[in-house]
């Protein structure tokens, strides 16, 4: 799994290999700065020798010079290399994320998603940025440093053989407790995120039905569970620090008893004595430095396998083989169905969504599909792009099975206009150019007007060039609908589905937009999915679904004659607008 997130180092290779480089070189100079000490301690002080006093210090200095330059450069190169790996390993994430389908997104829920790209890959840039210094330096200070205490004294030495497993172990007993948390951490800060971004999106349902309580109250849930196991962690890697500082507090005492008689006995010098303390320190702090990184290492690599999940996550869709070689039809957008059978998740062993789908559109054709809530009207267009595949069965564009298709080809054919109306921050041109980056002034100006948008457009001081905010909430629900048909329009398909898009127009500007359709857009096959039966009644093919089956296909006068279910929803429409009446 590491191995495999080691691909996204990329360019920053040289980072990592200069900053280990770097850190070694700067210990192993510290490492001198004792012994340096001691030679003052034993030589100059007792010989009165000033000038070997300022000589051996202005080497001290230089040295410390040297290593607090080589600390320097290490420490921006490893900052440079993590937050390289961070972005690329970040960007490789989106990237990713876009080949997904509708299935996928919702396996993996996007809330997940936003933190394994934000905070579990934060959390394993600072790792790579600590550990390219620290898993270097803590193996080469202890090395060096036993080394060190060897030359001074091989008999003290026998202090390292007690204290060190003690601490060791005691450290690895706490990061196997921790080790089970940190997954559990990483699911409960998704936890957050869910209901942090559920919130503020439908923050106005919120407002408007009082249930900020009943939110807060939710929140605080959530919350307080990521705190408290935040405090488990917390609280058991706390014991770490105590546990060193018994350890070295041990080892001083050990070490000054022992090397103390050595002393007294004249088999030891003072400056000897104190640079062994030196090094016994900087052992320990190599060690309790290894058990936090230990600790870093347990939750980067609970982090780092949630991010594989996602970069290695095949999608459910994507170009099959025949994709690369079949020719495609030319582009007319007669869409069939044969024999579809569908159902969201394959496992699921209840009843399909849609059920023996068999259904022709005609290039051209304005098609409507009616059903009641949850009849599957909506899967059924999803197929068509493939948002979803179908479970059995097929759909066909122009003859040839979409799956067939390459899925950016199949898409450059339909244009769009999905139940939940998403406008991007950024203005209305941009927006309008989602549909056609390539669109000239004119076709802008021109989708705008068949969309009905032109004159709303216009109305505002900069036009097109206004600023529209993330999600468009500066419009109103009627005027977000429109301009997502307009960018639609722009695109020009052979095939436009619009799935309940216009619900929050009034039937003037709808009936409007329908006649435009068949001046601007007379080849294009529409494909609409709408409540109301004024919008439809006027299709060549009215669709009736329900509990996820055709349960009638004809003309409006053809259904009001011979579909009981078309006529009970006229009927109870009819009830709805005489008693608004």
């Amino acid at each position: 799994m590491l191995r495999r997130l080691a691909h996204y180092v990329g360019e920053y290779k040289k980072y990592f290999i200069i900053t280990p480089i770097l850190v070694i070189v700067e210990t192993i100079i510290e490492l001198l700065m004792p012994r340096m000490m001691a030679a003052i301690v034993d030589v100059a002080i007792p010989s009165g020798d000033l000038n070997y006093t300022v000589r051996m210090g202005f080497i001290m200095l230089l040295v410390a010079l040297a290593s607090m330059t080589l600390g320097v450069l290490s420490a921006r190169f490893s900052t440079r290399a993590a937050m390289g790996f961070g972005a690329n390993l970040r960007r490789g994430q989106f990237n990713r994320v876009q080949e997904f389908s509708f299935g996928d997104i919702d396996r993996f829920s996007s809330a997940s998603l936003v933190t394994r790209m934000t905070n579990d890959t934060n959390q394993l840039q600072q790792f790579v940025n600590m550990g390219l210094r620290l898993m270097v330096r803590t193996p080469v200070m202890i090395i060096v440093a036993v080394i060190m205490c060897l030359t001074i004294n091989v008999k003290l030495c026998a202090i390292f053989l007690v204290v060190v497993p003690l601490v060791a172990l005691g450290i690895f007993a706490i990061m196997r407790v921790c080790n089970k948390l940190f997954g559990a951490l990483q699911a409960k800060i998704d936890n957050v995120n869910n209901t942090v971004q559920e919130n503020l999106v439908a923050i106005r349902v919120v407002k408007a039905f009082v249930r900020s309580g009943y939110e807060k109250t939710k929140f605080q849930k959530v919350n307080d569970e990521l705190m408290d196991t935040g405090f488990q962690v917390g609280g058991r890697m706390v014991l770490m620090m105590p546990l060193l500082m018994l350890g070295m507090c041990g080892a001083t005492v050990a070490a000054y008893y022992f090397g103390g008689g050595m002393v007294i006995g004249g088999n030891m010098l003072v400056g000897d004595l104190s640079s062994f303390n030196n090094y016994i320190f900087q052992i320990l702090m190599s060690v309790m430095m290894i058990g936090m990184m230990m600790l870093q290492f347990s939750r980067a690599t609970a982090c780092a396998r949630r991010i594989d999940e996602v970069l290695t996550h095949e999608p459910d869709i994507r170009d099959g083989e025949a994709a690369q070689t079949v020719a495609l039809p030319e582009s007319k957008g007669k869409v069939e169905f044969k024999g579809v059978h569908f159902k969201y998740n394959a496992d699921d062993t209840g009843d399909d969504v849609l059920e023996d789908i068999n259904l022709t559109v005609e290039p051209g054709e304005f098609v409507a599909i009616v059903g009641g809530t949850g009849t599957g009207k909506s899967s059924l267009v999803n197929l068509i792009p493939r948002f979803y595949d179908v479970s059995g069965g097929q759909v066909l564009l122009d003859g040839m099975d979409v799956r067939d298709y390459p899925i950016e080809e199949l898409r450059s054919r339909i244009g769009m206009v999905l139940q939940s109306n998403v406008l991007f921050s950024g203005t209305i041109r941009e927006n309008l150019k989602w549909g056609n980056p390539n669109a000239t002034e004119e076709e802008v100006i021109q989708a705008a007007k068949d969309a009905q948008a032109y004159d709303f457009v216009m109305s505002f001081p900069e036009g097109f060039d206004t600023y529209m905010e993330q999600g468009g909430v500066n419009v109103s629900g009627g005027q977000k609908q429109r301009l997502c048909i307009a960018r639609a329009m722009l695109r020009k398909p052979s095939v436009l589905i619009l799935d309940d898009s216009t619900s929050a127009v009034d039937s003037a500007t709808e009936a409007a937009i329908r006649e435009s359709f068949h001046q601007n857009l007379a080849d294009t096959s529409v494909i609409i999915i709408a409540q109301r039966i004024s919008s439809v009644q006027y299709a060549d093919k009215i669709i009736v679904l329900d509990d996820g089956q055709i349960k009638g296909v004809g003309t409006h006068d053809e259904l009001m004659a011979n579909n009981a279910i078309y006529q009970e929803i006229y009927a109870s429409q009819q009830e709805g607008v005489s008693e608004n009446g």
